[in-house]
């Protein structure tokens, strides 16, 4: 994203309800699965949904006692949590199939530690991590409002004491910032389109959620009137995988920062943490988000890399963006690299990754998010390396 001049730009999200979306949670369901039974399971699970049909396919390598029948119940039970009872999509009535099976032997013997031989990465990629000032969670601002207006209606929807009756699972939203000299003041446009009941006309849907977006947006954020889009097709009543076919790993701008930052294309939902799509992803946005919050730079752009079976990363490559005075950006690169071992098993157990703690991330973003000790959940954005980057660089 530029630093000068006016400009516009716009992220969107999806809520858990979202066809995508609900691939990702039955796909993460079966990693933490697996991960309580096993912290050292591997699993690659792949996930399609369309009309009363859900099929899991992908490798793994865990105990047996996670039977077929056992993941059919667990994929039901994530459908009933996002509240798809529907006559076209129902956790009751959906049929699941499960085709899972044993793990590569050759990507095995690669990737697992032997003899004197670390536990290598379990696929080559390129990773990036991104942090910035534009918000107090340290993530680009279109995307985060988008998030939040999702995970408010979420929030209503679900109330015993409900605001939004009638609304339902399946909902997209989508907010364009103005920026002016790099930083954003003000919405120009922000568009929801949510599924809904039948009688529920499009004004009624609107008013439902004016005061919710109004709330989620800073003061005086709220665009005008005529740019405020709901539904604007106009009805909204057959959605979610009923209406469209859901895959695992669609959404991966949607799961990262909205467009503002580059990505390596590689998706998160359904891998274990040895594959360093997933975690080596996770660590980039944390070694991003402690420079940044140790006041080194405003902006901070990190990539990784790997080859498979090869422990340590090919390169690390940190970009400020011209945001930060008197720190010298290869001396950051080679500091992290101090602070953290960027090894697959070095990430794993400093993040605490080899946890049942993914499902929470398959809807909102995986960034951006508040740590929970409890759960052990998004360690990955935690700020403990602050004193160390500060003491490295006499702040």
């Amino acid at each position: 994203m530029r630093d000068r001049g006016e400009f516009l730009f716009t992220s969107e999200s999806v809520s858990e309800g979202h066809p995508d979306k609900v691939a990702d949670r039955i796909s993460d369901t079966v990693v933490d699965a697996y991960l309580a039974a096993d912290p050292y399971a591997r699993v690659a699970c792949e996930t399609l949904v369309t009309t009363n049909r859900i099929i899991l396919a992908g490798e793994v390598r865990g105990p047996e006692t996670i039977t077929k029948e056992y993941l059919a119940h667990l994929a039901r039970l994530a459908v009933h949590d996002i509240g798809y009872d529907q006559e076209g999509f129902s956790w009751k009535n959906a049929t699941v199939d499960v085709h899972l099976h044993a793990q590569s032997a050759d990507i095995a013997v690669g990737v697992d530690a032997a003899g004197n031989k670390d536990e290598g990465a379990g696929d080559q990629g390129i990773m990036f991590g991104y942090a910035c000032t534009e918000t107090e969670a340290l993530m680009p601002a279109p995307i985060y409002y988008s998030h939040l207006i999702l995970r408010r209606i979420s929030e209503l929807r679900r109330a015993a004491d409900s605001q939004v009756k009638g609304l339902l699972p399946d909902a997209k939203s989508q907010v364009t910032l103005k920026y002016i000299d790099g930083k954003p003041v003000g919405a120009t446009s922000v568009v929801v389109s949510i599924q809904h009941v039948e009688g529920l006309t499009p004004a009624d849907v609107k008013e439902m959620l004016r005061p919710i977006v109004t709330a989620a947006l800073p003061e005086g954020w709220m665009p005008p009137d005529s740019e405020f889009y709901v539904n604007p097709t106009g009805i909204f009543v057959i959605g979610g995988p009923d209406g469209d076919c859901g895959l695992t790993g669609r959404k991966i701008i949607v799961d990262t920062y909205g467009g503002a930052a580059p990505h390596g294309g590689g998706a998160f939902s359904g891998k274990d943490p040895t594959k360093v799509d997933r975690s080596a992803a996770y660590v980039s946005r944390y070694l991003a988000k402690n420079v940044v919050a140790s006041g080194l730079a405003e902006r901070c752009t990190l990539q990784l890399s790997y080859a498979i079976g090869v422990s340590q990363p090919l390169s690390l490559y940190v970009d400020l963006h011209g945001t930060a005075k008197d720190v010298d950006e290869a001396k950051v690169a080679a500091t992290l690299r101090e602070l953290v071992n960027l090894t697959p098993r070095g990430i794993r157990e400093h993040l605490q990754l080899n946890r049942p703690i993914y499902a929470p991330t398959s809807a909102f973003g995986h960034f951006g998010r508040t740590p929970d000790a409890d759960l052990g959940t998004f360690t990955w954005e935690k700020t403990d390396l602050v004193p160390a980057l500060k003491a490295a660089f006499g702040r």
